[in-house]
């Protein structure tokens, strides 16, 4: 059992100086990027090997301690998923709107995968990109064609104008879709606003917009407030259709340098608000979004963009969100550490991170160094760093939470020994609500061992199901109790219910 094996692990590991369980919180936002562009394997697999393959990353992000997967579902004004609004990614099947065979949805496949695991699913979109490269082809049909003026082109790409009001309504449509018929935790959008520069030069190819709707306005804001009008509507898009679904964006991780403004960081890199028009801290103060996760991919100390100075001023900027840290696996597990006498900079950069106040939790860029485990990163966050299993930051009103599970009872099948209850949870008849039961969470604590709830090791299982396997043997838990709460949508936590095992 899990939990043994952590206490062992914990014990080995006090006795030689080294990073314990009893250091892993509770409470810890533990995401990977599961991202589809780029992934051309995918083009080559069948239905059913593509599905073992979600299963296979899936399982070994949940064995290295990841309680959350942000799987990209539209990479380019495409689809993840059956959708009547946008074509099949040709990133899934090799061709834009050809639909996989035999046909399946992935993005459905992956939630319903994710929530066995007790793991949360974050649908991620990007809102304006429309090709990757020159060489993309879009039907003859597609509505960059039929409605050109509505588009702009840059280094070789396409992109949804953020000055359109139609683009604005269309994104949010597909937003809308995606809640209204899927059960995702969060929607997450990454750090593509206006394009990126390119060759040396910022991007210029709105000027036909900018006469149109400038009204006089200083360029550069009117670029910003065309992207505010995004994030806000996206927003009350979400809000109004399921309140407890999150909306996070990942950008890039750099605000502003100080050079520029004196609230900005000490770096010297490419701009968020002046680069990308992306004023990502208004969008947090006006509540707009519920997390932050800032790609901070660089090395502690890289003097343009230092990750370790640039983790403290998110903190410092969160204006009221939380902040989950954008870790890039590669560099972390490739840097050494000479601060630390450290070959790599994964240890400093995950206790960073849990002393800052204002940071949550980690997301790993990107999940497939993690699921290949990289220079032994899976194996580090397994023993270590995730060795533990955490509940995500909870949402909401805390005055209001799930109800406590009933008839909790060790049940004997056939010499295997499990503990199942009764609670109410979400059905598919009923209209869904915050305070439906999603998860549940179960605790075992030894004979004579004090009750903790707070006491992340004694954690064995977070599950969508009415029972868990936890022992063969009925000797092996003379003594002990168990303890079981359920989860919200929120990730509020009720009161417990225990039972002690004679």
């Amino acid at each position: 059992m899990k939990r043994r094996i952590i206490s062992f692990l914990a014990g080995v590991a006090l006795m030689a100086g080294l990073p314990s369980a009893a250091d892993n919180p509770k409470r810890e936002f533990r995401g990977a990027w599961l991202h589809v562009i780029g992934q051309t394997q995918w083009q080559s697999k069948s239905t059913a090997e593509a599905q073992k393959y979600i299963v296979s990353q899936l399982q070994k992000l949940q064995d290295a301690g990841c309680n959350a997967v942000i799987f990209q579902v539209r990479p380019t004004a495409d689809a993840v998923y059956r959708s009547e609004l946008e074509p099949w990614s040709a990133w899934l099947t090799g061709k834009r709107g050809k639909a996989p065979y035999p046909e399946w949805d992935p993005m459905a496949f992956a939630i319903e995968e994710a929530h066995k695991r007790g793991m949360e699913f974050h649908a991620w979109l990007n809102p304006y990109r429309v090709t990757s490269n020159a060489k993309d082809i879009l039907p003859a049909d597609h509505v960059s064609k039929r409605e050109p003026h509505r588009f702009v082109k840059f280094n070789g790409q396409v992109f949804f104008d953020p000055a359109y009001k139609e683009n604005r309504d269309f994104i949010c449509e597909v937003v809308k879709d995606i809640i209204d018929r899927y059960d995702v935790d969060g929607i997450h959008i990454d750090d593509y606003f206006y394009p990126y520069p390119a060759n040396g030069k910022k991007f210029q190819a709105d000027d036909a917009s900018y006469r149109k709707f400038g009204n006089g306005m200083n360029r550069n804001d009117w670029r910003r407030n065309n992207v505010d009008l995004l994030i806000e509507q996206l927003h009350t898009t979400i809000k109004s259709e399921k309140p407890w679904v999150r909306f996070g964006v990942s950008p890039f991780g750099i605000w502003r340098n100080k050079s520029t403004d004196s609230r900005g960081s000490n770096s010297n890199g490419l701009q968020n608000y002046d680069d990308l028009y992306a004023d990502v801290l208004l969008w947090a103060k006006n509540g707009w979004i519920d997390y932050l996760a800032p790609q901070l991919y660089w090395t502690l100390d890289m003097k343009a963009a230092p990750s370790r100075h640039l983790a403290q001023w998110w903190n410092d900027n969160a204006n009221g969100v939380d902040v989950y840290i954008g870790q890039d696996v590669q560099r972390t597990m490739n840097t050494p550490d000479p601060r630390n006498n450290d070959r790599n900079e994964l240890d400093t950069k995950v206790k960073l991170s849990r002393r800052l106040p204002n940071v949550k939790g980690n997301v790993w860029w990107h999940g497939y160094w993690v699921t290949g485990n990289y220079k032994g990163v899976a194996d580090s966050l397994a023993m270590k760093y995730q060795s533990t299993i955490a509940l995500p930051p909870e949402y909401g009103d805390k005055s209001l939470k799930p109800s406590r599970v009933k008839d909790l009872q060790v049940e004997n099948r056939g010499d295997r020994l499990f503990l199942t209850w009764t609670g109410k949870r979400k059905y598919h008849d009923h209209t869904p609500e915050e305070t439906d039961a999603v998860r549940y969470v179960v605790y075992e604590f030894f004979a004579g061992e004090e009750i903790d709830l707070d006491d992340p090791q004694a954690i064995i299982a977070v599950t969508p199901y009415n029972s868990v396997l936890i022992s063969d043997d009925l000797s092996q838990l003379s003594g002990s109790t168990f303890v079981v709460t359920a989860l919200d949508r929120m990730n509020r936590e009720s009161d417990p219910e225990k039972i002690k095992v004679k």
